[in-house]
């Protein structure tokens, strides 16, 4: 990227996110995502670590999710409005800043609507990929929306998923997913219910929106083996599981004060023992303990993701040039006259 200039900062726009995303394709950019959020994990302890900043409302939520290495600074607002997609808007939209912590300079600003459901697929995937059975290959997404499509491909890329069952209150939604998914090798099932999209499934995902406490998942749809990815419960209030199924399950969670408040464990005790998945990757902590072993990574997103996400977009974007330098920071001939540079702008405007 460019550094002529100290008030220039580069600005991945939606267009350039996607461009490139298809000039690295896609499952090899979530490889990559996946590689950085992974790394990014088994250096956990070096990140500065708080819970999201939430803005509730009756709608939905607007949160910031900040973290630091020591070095960089991110931090990401986002989004969640479930009414949204009646209005014909996202239920989730995001943008992100990359910082250099020694002076304080932004490095990038981006979208992070897209990115934020890459690093959200990515995230589960890499999970998936030490908990669940290694000999699986077919997943039942329940819940058709915008994150459905990245879950599998991630699911894909990572884990050779080749075999997808969905279903949806909304036979739309299916349809909209099957399409999409129609030209990358899957073999895919519409189901009628979800207890017929969870039959022979090895791995479970849940990603539904409506922001209410909700069994998306019985107790009897959980079999032995079988890893859950739950995705959509991430809010106060917001649930996808049957309380019973976490009581039989070996549970996984990114940070566990913030998932004790919005993920599926808000359920149980605030005592009920979980393990950081960070704690896994890095060779700390058992995962699955028996082929019989129900996992459960109760997702609800953590600033280290959104900061693996902005850095590797970072790197990916000086290659590629998909992005456009903003005018965004004040330079003064003389960084003490910053009243000096607006007269003078002015004297330029009067004599233009």
């Amino acid at each position: 990227m460019s550094a002529t200039s100290l008030n220039t900062v580069p600005f991945v726009s939606v267009d350039h996110m996607m461009k490139l995303v298809l000039e690295i394709g896609i499952e090899p950019f979530l490889k990559g995502l996946a590689e950085r959020i992974e790394a990014d994990f088994r250096r956990w302890p070096q990140f500065d670590k708080r819970e999201r900043v939430p803005c509730h409302s009756a709608e939905g939520v607007i949160e910031l999710m900040p973290t630091s290495d020591g070095t960089l600074y991110g931090f990401k607002y986002v989004n969640g409005h479930p009414k949204n997609m009646k209005e014909g808007r996202q239920t989730v939209t995001g943008f992100g800043v990359l910082a250099d912590v020694h002076n304080g300079y932004p490095l990038m600003f981006s979208e992070m609507t897209l990115l934020t459901a890459l690093r959200t697929a990515a995230t589960s995937a890499v999970a998936a990929k030490h908990l669940a059975r290694k000999n699986a290959r077919t997943m039942a997404i329940i819940g058709n929306g915008a994150q459905s499509e990245f879950q599998a491909m991630a699911f894909k890329a990572l884990m050779g998923i080749d075999h997808l069952r969905l279903y949806d209150i909304d036979p739309v939604a299916t349809e909209k997913c099957r399409q999409n998914l129609s030209g990358f090798g899957f073999t895919i099932t519409a189901c009628k219910t979800a207890e017929e999209a969870v039959e022979g499934a090895d791995i479970i995902t849940t990603v539904t929106a409506d922001k209410r406490y909700a069994t998306i998942l019985n107790d009897n749809m959980a079999g032995p083996g079988v890893h859950i990815n739950a995705v959509g419960g991430d809010s106060p209030g917001k649930t996808e599981l049957s309380r019973d199924i976490l009581l039989r399950s070996d549970i996984f969670v990114e940070y566990p004060p913030q998932t004790r408040i919005e993920g599926e464990i808000q359920q149980l005790d605030a005592d009920a023992p979980v393990t950081e998945l960070w704690q896994v990757i890095a060779g700390e902590a058992e995962g699955r303990k028996s082929e019989r072993a129900i996992t459960l990574f109760d997702s609800v997103g953590f600033a280290t993701e959104d900061f693996s996400a902005l850095a590797y977009v970072y790197d990916l974007a000086r290659k590629t040039g998909h992005y456009v330098d903003l005018d965004m920071v004040a330079d003064p001939d003389e960084p003490r006259d910053l009243f000096g540079m607006l007269l003078r702008a002015d004297k330029t405007l009067k004599a233009a």
